[in-house]
C-alpha cells in the first residue's frame, strides 16, 4: 500500500489505526523511503520511538537509508547506538545499511571500520564501499577495491564508470570499463552517455545513444539535456520531437532541456507549446521547471507571461530571482530589475554571485552609475567577495558612462589579475567614446595576454577610422591579412511558423525570405518573430 502513487492514502489509513505496532511503522518508513521522501520516513521513525516501540532488523536498513539520503550523519550515529543496544549490528542487512549510511554521508573512516570488521560482507557491502569512495572522489581507493572484489555485478561496473566519467571526467578509462564489462544494463549505458555529455563530446554521446537497442525516457533526457547544455539547442528540440513521435512520455529533465533550448533560440511558439503540453498532461512543475519557463519567456521577450509564471510560484529559489532580474534587464526594464533586487534585500533572501552580476549588468545598460557603484560596494555586506565577473560589470558600467579613466584605475587596482574580457570591455568603451590613446594601451595588454583575436583588430581599426587616422586603420587591416585573420561570420536565428531558421552572413537568401521579412515587419515586441544576434 505504501508505494509512490498511494503513500498519501497509506498515511490516512495509518491515522485511523487505533493500536499501531512496529510492523505498521516499518511499512510507512519503507514507503516514504521508496517514494524519495526520507524526511517523512525519519519523522515516522521518531514517532515510533515516542510511542515506546523499538526497531527491528527490518526497520533499521530503511531508516539508515533515509539518513544517508538526507545527509543526516548525526541522526545516523544516534540510530547506530540504538541498534547496537538491540543487538542488531551483526545482522547482514543492518550492517550493510550502516556502511551505506556512512558512505553516503562521506564518513568513509567509519564505513571502512565496519566493512573491514564485517566477516559476512556480501556484494552489497562491496558496492556501498565502491560508491562511497567514488562519492568522495577517491578513485585510486575505488579501483583498489574494485580489483579486490571476489565477485562483481552490473552495479559494480556502473559505479566505476560513473566515478571515472562523471566524477573526474576521465572518459577514456570509463569507456575502457564499459567496453570490457561482461553484461550491460540501461543504467550502465546511461552512465557512459552522461559521461560523454558532461565532457562536452556530444558526437560520442549521440553515437552511443544510437547504438542502444533499448531506450527509455532517461536515455532521451540525457542526450536532450546534453545538446541544450553544450550549445546545440536546435538539435535538442529535434531530439525532443523525435522522442514524442516514438510515444515516449517526457520527464522533468527532458522538459527543462527543451524549454532551455527554446530560451536559447528565442523560440516562443515552441516554448508555449511545451508549457501547454505540461499543463495538458498535468505534469507536476517544481521550482526548477517553473524557473526554466520564466527564463524562456524572458529570453523570448514575453515579459507578461514571465511575470505571471513568477508571481504564481509559491516556492522560489535564488536562481528564480536571478532569472527574473536578468530577464528584466535584457528586456530594457532595468528599473524593474532593481526593484526586484530591492525586494530580495527587504525579504532577507540569501543572494549569490550571479544575482550581483545580473543587477550590475542592468545598472550598466541603463546608465545607473551611482546605483551600480553603491550595489557593488554592498556586495561584501551580503557575504560575497567581488570576483572577476563583478569587476567586469563595473568596468562596463563606467565605460558605457564615459568614465574611462575611472575604469582604467579599477583594472589597475583590482585585487586579481584582469583577464582579456575586462580589457576587451574597456576597448569597446574606447570605441564608443573615441579614445584612441587608451585604446592603444588596451590593445597592448591584450597582445600580452595573447588574446589579440580578429575582433580586437577589427575594433581597433574602426577606432582609428572613426578618428580619421586612415593610415593606422589600413596598417591594422594589412596586419590582419598577413596573419590570415578573418572576422567571425555573423549568424542569426529566427522562429517562423514554429520552425527554427538559421541565417549566416554572406550566404544566399533564405527560401522563405519574403515571408520572413513580412513577419519581421509585422512583429510587435518580438512576439511574432524574434531575432537573436
Amino acid at each position: 500500500m505504501s508505494t509512490t502513487s498511494n503513500i498519501t492514502y497509506a498515511e490516512i489509513v495509518f491515522a485511523h489505526i487505533e493500536q499501531t505496532n512496529t510492523f505498521v511503522y516499518n511499512t510507512m518508513v519503507k514507503g516514504y523511503v521508496s517514494s524519495s521522501n526520507p524526511k517523512k520516513a525519519l519523522h515516522f521513525y521518531v514517532k515510533m520511538r515516542k510511542d515506546g516501540l523499538v526497531g527491528d532488523n527490518y526497520t533499521y536498513p530503511f531508516v539508515l537509508k533515509a539518513c544517508g539520503m538526507t545527509g543526516g550523519l548525526w541522526e545516523g550515529r544516534e540510530i547506530h547506538g540504538e541498534l547496537i543496544k538491540g543487538g542488531f549490528d551483526w545482522d547482514v542487512y543492518v550492517r550493510n545499511g550502516l556502511i551505506g549510511m556512512y558512505c553516503r554521508c562521506g564518513e568513509m573512516g567509519c564505513a571502512t571500520v565496519l566493512f573491514v570488521g564485517f566477516h559476512c560482507k556480501d556484494l552489497v557491502s562491496w558496492n556501498f564501499m565502491l560508491g562511497g569512495c567514488v562519492g568522495c572522489g577517491d578513485m585510486e581507493e575505488a579501483q583498489r577495491l574494485f580489483d579486490e572484489m571476489p565477485k562483481r555485478d552490473v552495479v559494480s561496473w556502473s559505479i566505476m564508470i560513473d566515478g571515472y566519467g562523471k566524477k573526474i571526467g576521465d572518459v577514456i578509462r570509463a569507456r575502457a570499463l564499459f567496453d570490457t564489462m561482461p553484461l550491460r544494463d540501461l543504467v550502465t549505458w546511461h552512465s557512459m552517455i552522461y559521461a560523454y555529455t558532461k565532457a562536452g563530446d556530444m558526437i560520442a554521446a549521440r553515437q552511443l545513444f544510437d547504438e542502444m537497442e533499448e531506450k527509455n525516457v532517461v536515455s532521451w533526457s540525457i542526450v536532450i539535456d546534453g545538446y541544450a547544455q553544450h550549445g546545440n539547442p536546435k538539435e535538442a528540440l529535434n531530439m525532443f520531437r523525435q522522442m514524442l513521435c516514438k510515444g515516449v512520455k517526457p520527464d522533468k529533465i527532458s522538459m527543462v532541456g527543451a524549454i532551455s533550448s527554446c530560451a536559447q533560440l528565442g523560440a516562443l511558439d515552441q516554448g508555449r507549446w511545451i508549457h501547454m503540453y505540461m499543463k495538458k498532461n498535468r505534469m507536476q512543475l517544481d521550482v526548477v521547471a517553473k524557473t526554466a519557463l520564466v527564463d524562456m519567456y524572458m529570453k523570448c521577450g514575453s515579459i507578461n507571461e514571465a511575470c505571471t509564471m513568477f508571481n504564481s510560484m509559491i516556492e522560489r529559489n535564488v536562481i528564480t530571482w536571478n532569472v527574473m532580474i536578468a530577464g528584466l534587464g535584457i528586456n530594457g526594464l532595468e528599473k524593474a530589475a532593481l526593484e526586484y533586487f530591492a525586494r530580495m534585500e527587504m525579504r532577507g533572501i540569501r543572494m549569490d554571485d550571479l544575482i550581483f552580476v545580473s543587477v550590475l549588468t542592468a545598472c550598466s545598460h541603463a546608465g545607473f552609475v551611482a546605483e551600480g557603484l553603491n550595489i557593488f560596494d554592498r556586495m561584501r555586506t551580503h557575504g560575497i567577495e567581488p570576483k572577476l565577473e563583478h569587476y567586469g560589470c563595473l568596468i562596463d558600467l563606467l565605460g558605457r558612462a564615459g568614465k574611462l579613466n575611472q575604469a582604467q584605475i579599477v583594472i589597475q587596482t583590482m585585487p586579481m589579475k584582469p583577464n582579456s574580457e575586462l580589457w576587451g570591455s574597456l576597448l569597446l568603451a574606447c570605441h564608443t567614446h573615441s579614445n584612441v590613446a587608451l585604446a592603444e594601451v588596451v590593445v597592448e595588454r591584450l597582445v600580452e595576454l595573447k588574446a589579440d583575436d580578429s575582433g580586437v583588430y577589427v575594433l581597433m581599426s574602426n577606432i582609428y577610422a572613426n578618428a580619421r587616422m586612415w593610415e593606422c586603420a589600413l596598417k591594422i587591416r594589412k596586419l590582419m591579412m598577413e596573419r590570415k585573420m578573418r572576422k567571425e561570420t555573423g549568424k542569426s536565428v529566427m522562429e517562423v511558423d514554429g520552425e527554427i531558421e538559421e541565417f549566416i552572413s554572406g550566404k544566399k537568401p533564405h527560401i522563405q525570405c519574403e515571408e520572413i521579412e513580412s513577419s519581421l515587419e509585422s512583429s510587435e515586441g518580438g512576439n511574432v518573430g524574434r531575432i537573436l544576434e
